[in-house]
């Protein structure tokens, strides 16, 4: 069965120095999820591990909440993060 994708999100900034991006969520997102990043430059996939909210580590994050992911690779502002399903 093919892959699919569905948005979950768009990078609003993303820090260098330390790998991390912080993501505007249009959906739930959870440790353990497989997430795409695509924009212009950017295209990678990745597994949520690490996820925080002001700072405090989370399982889980909601639609409108920001959340801070260290990712490995560069994205930009603007990305698109998408949840993939199998």
């Amino acid at each position: 069965m093919p892959e699919s994708k569905a948005k979950v999100g768009e990078i609003t900034h993303f820090f260098a120095d330390i790998n991390v991006a912080v993501i505007e969520l249009t959906d739930t997102l959870k440790e353990g999820d497989k997430i795409k990043v695509e924009g212009a430059t950017t295209d990678f996939e990745h597994e949520v591990r690490s996820m925080e909210i002001e700072h405090e580590q989370v399982e889980k994050a909601e639609a409108g909440q920001s959340i801070g992911l260290k990712i490995p690779k560069r994205a930009r502002e603007g990305d698109t993060v998408y949840k993939i399903t199998s």
